[in-house]
C-alpha cells in the first residue's frame, strides 16, 4: 500500500527570532492531519508531513496566516513535454489510482528541482532584504551619530548647552525609530494583536519606553526636571543633560533609542550574511547542474534547455562538457570526473553500457547516451533534496532549546517588568526613574531568543553542507546526533571490505612443470571462457587484464559442483576442485599449498593437462587496499568493530585476520543480519551498521545509524541515515568525525547562547550594581545581544574549515 504521507516546504515571513519559529512550529503541529511540523529558524521554512486526505496545504498556510506570519505555499511546477512527470517519489509518493488519482497534493511535492527554484528565489529575496538593510544601516548611523555626541559630552561642549538641543535630538531620533526600526514595532503590534510576543517585541519596548520617556521630558521638562538630581552620576551616564529648565538638567535617553536600533539593524545584517554563506553547499550543487542539453530528435542535432529532456533522447556530449541528465552510454569511450558526486577525484572511464549521471564532466571522449533519469529523478537533484531535508531537520539536542525559546520572551519581558518595580523603590528619589527606566530597557535589550533559534540548524547546514560536497549525504539531525555517539559498528564484509566479485589472487605452476604462470592462465581462462560460474568470469577477466591472448575451446561440458572439461589448443584441461582432477586419474601434489591458499580465504582451482597436474588458480573476493586504513582510523575513534558476512567461517576468519576486526559473526543469512545488531544493542551499544543499502536493508534499519556505501546510482537508500557516494570505507570514519565535530559545534553554541542570557540579564537588571556598582547601558546591551547571535553562527561557519574529509 502506497503511503499516504505528503511533505512540503513553506517559507515563512514574518519570523525575526527563535519565539517565532516555536509559534509558527506549535501552530502547524496542532492542524488536522498534521504528521509533524518542523520550523528551521536559520532558513525561514517549515517543513510540513501531512495526510492530503485531510488537509492542504493552502490551509496549512491560513494557519499560519491568522497568528501574524506569512506562509508562501509553492506554485505548482509545470510537467515536463511529452507528459514526462518527473515526481520525486522518494520525497512524494503517488496517491491511489495513480497518476490519474487523487493527485492534488502532487503540486506541492517536495520537488528536487522545484525545491532548487525555489531556493533560488529565496536567495535572491534573501540579497535584497540584504541591501535594505545596508540602506537603513548607513542612514540610522548617520542620524544616530549627533544624538551619541550630544549624550557623551555630558554638558561640557558649551555649544549642546541650550534650550532646543532635546528638540534637534527627537529630529534626528524619530527617523531612526519609524523608519529605520519600523519593522520592530510592526512586528510587535502584529504579535500583540495575536497575544503573542517574540525578540521584536523586547526591542520595540526598550527602545520605546526610552523614546517616550525622552520625548514626554522634551515636551513638558518642568514635570521630569525633579528627577534630575544626581542623575548625572546614576545609572545612566550616557544620558543627555540638556534642555535646562529653571537651571535643572532634564535627563533624555534618545541615543539609547537610536544606538540600539543601529547596533541590532547592523547585527541583522551579520547575521543574514553569515546564516547566508550556511546555504553555500545547496547553491554549488544546484549550480553545478548542466543549463542546456544537445539532443537528437527526428535525425536533427539541437540544443534544448535540459528541464525539456524526456526520458529516452539520445544525448550528445562532447569532451569538457558536462553531462546534463542522468543516462546510458549509446555509443562512444570516455573518462568521466564524478567527483561531484562521489568525491572520488580520478575519471572514472564509460564504455556503452555504463551508467552516466547528470552535472558530472566529460573529459577526454565524446559520448552519446540515452537519457534515463531527468529532472527530478537525477541523481544531482535528489542529492539537493537530501540535503534540503537534512538542513531542514534537527537534532534531538534542540529540543530544549526549543522549549526555552517558546518561552523566552514573556519570562523576560516578566524580569524587566520587576528590575524596573524594584529599582523604582530601592533608589534614592533623585535616580529612580533613571534607575528603573536603564535597568528595564538593558533587560529588554540584551535578552536574545536569536543565538537559541541559530544555535542548532546553523551547524546542522553547515555540517550536512559539507558532508554532501565529499560525498556523504546524511539525512538529518537526528542522524548526526546519534552517529557522534556510536560504540560498535558493524560491517557488511562483501561489497564493503571487500571489492564483492572475485578476483584472482595466485596463479601456482607445478614446481619443474613446463608451464610458467601466463601459460598457465592462458589455458585455464581458455576454457573457462564459457563458463557462467562468476569464479570462471573471474580467471578470464585476469588474463584479459594482464593483455594474454585467449584460444577458443573445440570442447567444453561444464561439470557440475566440480568444475569444466575442455579441449583447447588440442590439449585436453580440467579446471576446478581437486576431486575432479582425481575422478580423472589425475595425481594431485597441490593440496598442501591449496589448503594454505584455503585459510586465507582464497578457493583454489586445481588446472591438469593431458591427465597431468599442470598447478592451482586460486581466487577470492579481495580485500578492499583502503579497508585496513579505515578499520585501524575506527579503532582510533574508539568504535568496536564487527565484521558481518554470509560466508564460510573459514573465509571470514581469514578476511577478519588481515583487516583486524574485533569480533566476527559468520555464515549469517541476510533475514537474521538484524538479529545480530540487536544482539549488540542488548549488550549497551550504540550500534552503527555500513551495508550494501541491498541484502543489509534490515540490520541497517535496525541499528541505530545506518551507514549505506553507494555508487551513486541509487542515491535514496530509504534505510540509511548515511549514504556514503563512494564505496570507499574510509569514508565511514570520515562520517564519524564530521558527527563529532557538528554535534561540538552545536553543544559551543548552545553553551554560549544558555550563558550569554543567564549571566547577561542579570547583570543588565542590575543585581550586581549594589555590590559593584556594575550597571550596563542599554547600548551595550544592545551590542552585545548583536554579537552573540553572529558569534553562533560565526562558530558554526567554521566547521567549514573541518579537515578530515
Amino acid at each position: 500500500m502506497p503511503s499516504q504521507t505528503a511533505r512540503i516546504d513553506l517559507p515563512i515571513e514574518g519570523m525575526t527570532c527563535a519565539s517565532c519559529a516555536s509559534r509558527v512550529e506549535k501552530r502547524l503541529g496542532k492542524q488536522p492531519g498534521v504528521e509533524s511540523a518542523s520550523v528551521n529558524f536559520a532558513t525561514r521554512v517549515a517543513t510540513v508531513k501531512y495526510n492530503p486526505a485531510a488537509t492542504q496545504p493552502e490551509t496549512l498556510a491560513k494557519a499560519v496566516d491568522d497568528i501574524g506570519y506569512h506562509a508562501i505555499v509553492p506554485a505548482p511546477k509545470a510537467n515536463p513535454p511529452h507528459g514526462h512527470a518527473g515526481h520525486d517519489h522518494a520525497a512524494m509518493p503517488t496517491a491511489p489510482g495513480g497518476p490519474g488519482g487523487h493527485g492534488s497534493h502532487d503540486d506541492h511535492a517536495a520537488h528536487p528541482t522545484a525545491a532548487g527554484e525555489d531556493h533560488s528565489a529565496h536567495v535572491h529575496v534573501g540579497e535584497q532584504e540584504t541591501r535594505r538593510l545596508q540602506t537603513k544601516i548607513v542612514v540610522a548611523t548617520v542620524l544616530s551619530v549627533p544624538v551619541l555626541v550630544i549624550a557623551m559630552s555630558h554638558g561640557r561642549i558649551e555649544a549642546f548647552n541650550v534650550s532646543w538641543i532635546n528638540w534637534l535630538q527627537l529630529a534626528l531620533t524619530t527617523p531612526v525609530l519609524v523608519w529605520g526600526g519600523g519593522r520592530f514595532f510592526r512586528s510587535a503590534w502584529k504579535g500583540l494583536k495575536h497575544f503573542s510576543a517574540n525578540m521584536d517585541t523586547l526591542v520595540a519596548m526598550g527602545t520605546g519606553a526610552a523614546y517616550a520617556y525622552s520625548l514626554a521630558a522634551t515636551i513638558w521638562p518642568s514635570f521630569f526636571a525633579g528627577v534630575a538630581t544626581g542623575t548625572a552620576q546614576g545609572a545612566h551616564s550616557t544620558a543627555t543633560m540638556a534642555g535646562m529648565r529653571g537651571g535643572e538638567m532634564v535627563p533624555v535617553y534618545y541615543e539609547a533609542a537610536a544606538v540600539i536600533i543601529v547596533l541590532i539593524l547592523l547585527g541583522k545584517y551579520f547575521e543574514a550574511r553569515a546564516t547566508g554563506r550556511t546555504t553555500a553547499a545547496i547553491k554549488r550543487l544546484i549550480g553545478l547542474q548542466a543549463k542546456t542539453a544537445r539532443v537528437v530528435r527526428d535525425g536533427h542535432e539541437q540544443d534544448v534547455p535540459v528541464e525539456n529532456v524526456i526520458v529516452g533522447d539520445r544525448v550528445l556530449v562532447r569532451p569538457g562538457e558536462k553531462i546534463p541528465v542522468d543516462g546510458k552510454v549509446e555509443s562512444g569511450q570516455s573518462a568521466v570526473d564524478e567527483s561531484m558526486l562521489t568525491g572520488e577525484s580520478v575519471p572514472v572511464e564509460k564504455k556503452p553500457g555504463d551508467d552516466l549521471f547528470g552535472a558530472t564532466m566529460n573529459t577526454t571522449g565524446a559520448l552519446r547516451l540515452v537519457a534515463t533519469k531527468v529532472g527530478a529523478d537525477t541523481a544531482l537533484q535528489q542529492i539537493v533534496r537530501l540535503v534540503q531535508e537534512a538542513q531542514g531537520s534537527k537534532a534531538p539536542i534542540a529540543r530544549l532549546a526549543d522549549r526555552i525559546s517558546g518561552i523566552f520572551v514573556p519570562i523576560v519581558i516578566a524580569i524587566a517588568v520587576l528590575a524596573f518595580t524594584v529599582w523604582w523603590f530601592a533608589s534614592p528619589p533623585g535616580t529612580r526613574l533613571s534607575m528603573a527606566l536603564v535597568t528595564a530597557v538593558s533587560v529588554l535589550i540584551i535578552a536574545c531568543p536569536c543565538a537559541l533559534g541559530l544555535a542548532t540548524p546553523t551547524a546542522i547546514m553547515v555540517g550536512t553542507g559539507l558532508g554532501a560536497e565529499r560525498g556523504i549525504l546524511i539525512k538529518g539531525g537526528e542522524a548526526l546526533e546519534t552517529a557522534h555517539k556510536m560504540t560498535a559498528i558493524v560491517l557488511d564484509k562483501t561489497g564493503t571490505i571487500t571489492h564483492g566479485k572475485p578476483s584472482v589472487t595466485d596463479v601456482v605452476p607445478v614446481p619443474g612443470s613446463s608451464f610458467d604462470e601466463a601459460e598457465l592462465l592462458r589455458l585455464a581462462a581458455s576454457a573457462e571462457q564459457h563458463s557462467e560460474h562468476p569464479l570462471a568470469a573471474a580467471i578470464v577477466r585476469e588474463a584479459n587484464n594482464r593483455g594474454v591472448s585467449l584460444s577458443e575451446p573445440s570442447h567444453f561440458a561444464a561439470v557440475v559442483g566440480h568444475g569444466v572439461e575442455a579441449t583447447v589448443d588440442g590439449r585436453q584441461l580440467l579446471v576446478g576442485k581437486a576431486a575432479l582432477l582425481q575422478e580423472r586419474g589425475v595425481t594431485v601434489s597441490l593440496t598442501n599449498r591449496a589448503a594454505e591458499l584455503a585459510a586465507l580465504g582464497r578457493t583454489p582451482m586445481f588446472v591438469a593437462v593431458d591427465g597431468r597436474e599442470a598447478g592451482i588458480v586460486a581466487v577470492a573476493d579481495t580485500i578492499r587496499p583502503e579497508s585496513n586504513e579505515a578499520i585501524a582510523t575506527m579503532h582510533g575513534l574508539g568504535l568496536r568493530v564487527v565484521m558481518m558476512t554470509g560466508d564460510n567461517r573459514r573465509t571470514a576468519d581469514a578476511v577478519a585476520s588481515q583487516v583486524g576486526v574485533d569480533q566476527v559473526y559468520a555464515e549469517v543469512l541476510p533475514k537474521d543480519k538484524a538479529d545480530k545488531v540487536r544482539v549488540l544493542q542488548a549488550e549497551g551499544h550504540i550500534v552503527g551498521m555500513v551495508g550494501d543499502g541491498i541484502n543489509d536493508a534490515p540490520a541497517l534499519a535496525q541499528a541505530d545509524v545506518g551507514l549505506a556505501v553507494g555508487t551513486g546510482t541509487d542515491v535514496a537508500m530509504e534505510s540509511a541515515d548515511i549514504t556514503l557516494m563512494r564505496g570507499d570505507l574510509r569514508a565511514v570514519p570520515q562520517a564519524i568525525a564530521l558527527s563529532h565535530a557538528t554535534m561540538r559545534a552545536i553543544k559551543q553554541n548552545l553553551f554560549w547562547a544558555f550563558i550569554y542570557n543567564l549571566i547577561g540579564i542579570p547583570i543588565a537588571a542590575g543585581l550586581l550594581y549594589p555590590f559593584t556598582g556594575w550597571l550596563l547601558s542599554p547600548i551595550i546591551a544592545s551590542a552585545a545581544m548583536a554579537f552573540s547571535s553572529v558569534s553562533v553562527v560565526l562558530n558554526s561557519l567554521r566547521l567549514a574549515k573541518f579537515k578530515r574529509l
